[in-house]
């Protein structure tokens, strides 16, 4: 889905107690996250700041709070996962300095864990704080956040709620949003999310909502609005990475192939998340430039490495890159890895795609089949689950489902989507 599959999406997505707090996604949300973009010197100057603070008063355990979320919203803003155990040694230094009642400090670690993609541990933190200050918004959305990853979607909701009646706002309507749109209520998600532009008190606040709008547009083949969406962010905060790699995806969709991959290698210099290298490649293979999206693939697997080595996991995103790489075995086994996590609906398309892949379609269908289940059926769900049901021989099923994709999105992969089309002129209805 769209915040999920930006991979750092949801690596650095959850800072809430830092700002606003992404859907997953969202790319990524991951929760998503529902964070705005920060300006990078912005962020220095207020880490500077905490740390001369810090040394003038470095008791002050509130203060060391604060340093930790600001190390957050950084390693968010440069997809740079070595300031994870930088924000994880402040907030452990302010709980060493006040463990009762520091809710805010147990709020950092779980908006820590969801970076990391631990959100058993998130959700744990979570409920402390909330043990501490039963109307923390900010550790509702540190729950709803982890809930919704981990396939909890009762949960997932009820926290939205909470956080909702207790503190309404760009945060709260931004994860009532997605929560919406993972059970297939789009055109609800879309008004909750110009609620929450609404609410945008700054530019930056104003492009996130915008590059929401213009995902939630975008999925459901509309150009033309999620056009208007991304230049509106773009126009807000000339910097947001999400907004331009929206605008990318659009001009691949119109044809103007150079001027994505124009934007594809501005953004990945900048933000070198995993998802968007796989995108980056995956145009460069239909530009005809494989060494180069081999290039870009591999670019990919290091970012995947650097944050495994600053205690992060996220099988999902390794079963994406063997997928792209070719290794299909690889693929099941860590999208069977993030399954054993968690069941997200992302999880499960990714495992039964990897499944499919594998030559294994059988299982796959009963991933795919999960995927679609609590209601969202975005256009790439609707590819896998009819590819597979075409390789199972289910003709019908496969042909319904191979339409619903193009009809929900004819745009939604410069590769997936001939290939469904060329699909359904096999199965004699041509689109």
């Amino acid at each position: 889905m769209r915040r999920i599959l930006t991979s750092l999406v949801l690596a650095a997505a959850v800072l809430v107690v830092a700002g606003i707090a992404l859907r997953p996604h969202t790319a990524t949300s991951p929760a998503g996250a529902v964070q705005a973009q920060q300006p990078v010197d912005v962020l220095a100057d207020r880490v500077a700041r905490a740390q001369q603070h810090l040394r003038d008063v470095p008791g002050d355990w509130g203060g060391w709070v604060t340093l930790g979320a600001t190390y957050l919203e950084q390693a968010r803003v440069t997809a740079d996962p070595a300031l994870y155990p930088q924000a994880e040694q402040a907030a452990r230094k302010s709980l060493a300095l006040r463990r009762d009642g520091n809710g805010g400090a147990l709020v950092v670690l779980g908006a820590l864990a969801n970076a990391r993609h631990d959100f058993a541990t998130a959700r744990d933190q979570a409920r402390a704080a909330l043990r501490i200050e039963t109307d923390d918004a900010d550790a509702y959305g540190v729950l709803a956040d982890a809930l919704t990853q981990l396939g909890d979607a009762k949960g997932a909701t009820g926290a939205v709620q909470r956080m909702l009646d207790t503190r309404p706002g760009l945060a709260a309507y931004a994860r009532a949003s997605y929560d919406l749109e993972l059970r297939g209520r789009i055109a609800d998600a879309t008004g909750l999310m110009r609620r929450a532009l609404d609410d945008a008190v700054d530019p930056h606040d104003a492009a996130f909502c915008h590059t929401q709008l213009g995902d939630l547009a975008f999925g459901q083949g509309d150009l033309r609005t999620a056009g208007d969406e991304y230049a509106a962010a773009l126009a807000a905060d000339p910097a947001s990475v999400a907004a331009q790699r929206g605008r990318a995806r659009v001009r691949a969709a119109q044809g103007d192939l150079p001027g994505a991959l124009t934007d594809y290698a501005d953004l990945t210099a900048r933000l070198p998340g995993p998802s968007y290298l796989i995108e980056y490649a995956e145009l460069l293979d239909v530009a005809g430039r494989s060494a180069a999206a081999d290039g870009q693939r591999a670019l990919a697997a290091a970012a995947q490495r650097l944050f495994t080595a600053n205690g992060g996991r996220d099988d999902l995103a390794t079963a994406q890159l063997a997928t792209a790489e070719g290794r299909p075995a690889d693929a099941v086994k860590a999208a069977r890895a993030e399954w054993a996590r968690r069941h997200h609906p992302d999880v499960a398309d990714t495992l039964a795609w990897s499944l499919h892949l594998a030559g294994r379609d059988a299982e796959a269908l009963t991933f795919a089949r999960a995927a679609v289940a609590g209601g969202a059926h975005p256009a790439t769900y609707a590819y896998h689950l009819g590819m597979i049901n075409l390789s199972l021989g289910h003709r019908a099923e496969a042909r319904a489902e191979l339409a619903r994709a193009l009809a929900t999105n004819p745009y939604f992969s410069p590769v997936d989507g001939p290939n469904a089309r060329r699909a359904l002129t096999a199965l004699g209805d041509a689109r």
